[in-house]
């Protein structure tokens, strides 16, 4: 394998993820790395495809509570400067949206978002996502549109969902890398911590029925933008 994703990871559950999926199928090694577990980071170095900051229970700001994150900063920092195509997750977006200046953490609402969420894009994001789409999502902080962003998507409780940096940098508020399965695990750990009582979160039934509707399109949208957005990768 000549080209590997870099994938900082903020858990130690199974990698059965789209984007580990996506790597094992066009031959890309998935270069797995745990700061929060003392992993050395690395280098961005000329084998590297692109960078992806997964989610996580870590806030954006939290460096001193968690200095692991610096290590982390400096990656998303030089991904940006060497022009490496670089994807952030929830809690990965809101890093670089923090790391660009803007807000990262709670809003005033005080809402959560954790099921499957329709999602509608902006004029600008109107060539990525179809008019609406349900996405899979698990949080309750959210992010600024930085500076020099372009804002492509937003939900009836949070304004911001995605937003890109020119042509290599890509930010998420949702979960389109995780599975049925993986869901099914984070219903688990949101029953068992008291999720569903949480503002605007969708009860275990219509999370269910949503997910079943919606995880085929949104895997099937998913690999489309992996495919663009790493294609350096696959040439």
């Amino acid at each position: 394998m000549d080209k590997r994703l870099l994938c900082l990871r903020h858990g130690d559950g199974p990698m059965d993820d789209r984007i580990t999926t996506w790597c094992g199928a066009h031959q890309v090694r998935c270069d797995a790395r745990r700061a929060w577990q003392g992993d050395d980071l690395g280098q961005v170095t000329d084998d590297l495809a692109g960078v992806v900051v997964y989610g996580g229970n870590y806030n954006a700001y939290d460096t001193e509570l968690h200095p692991f994150l610096n290590a982390e900063y400096r990656i998303i920092d030089a991904a940006m400067t060497a022009g490496v195509p670089l994807l952030g997750l929830c809690q990965g977006a809101q890093m670089i949206a923090h790391h660009m200046g803007a807000f990262a953490g709670a809003p005033d609402h005080g809402n959560h978002e954790f099921g499957w969420y329709e999602v509608t894009p902006t004029p600008a994001g109107a060539g990525m996502f179809a008019e609406t789409q349900h996405f899979a999502q698990a949080h309750f902080h959210t992010f600024g549109i930085p500076d020099g962003a372009t804002h492509l998507a937003r939900s009836a409780l949070f304004e911001n969902q995605a937003f890109a940096v020119g042509d290599n940098v890509l930010a998420f508020q949702f979960h389109p890398e995780q599975t049925i399965a993986g869901f099914q695990r984070w219903m688990a750990r949101g029953e068992g911590w008291g999720r569903y009582a949480e503002p605007g979160v969708q009860s275990k039934s219509e999370q269910t029925r949503l997910m079943l509707e919606h995880d085929a399109a949104q895997g099937a949208w998913f690999r489309g933008v992996l495919d663009t957005f790493f294609a350096g990768a696959l040439r």
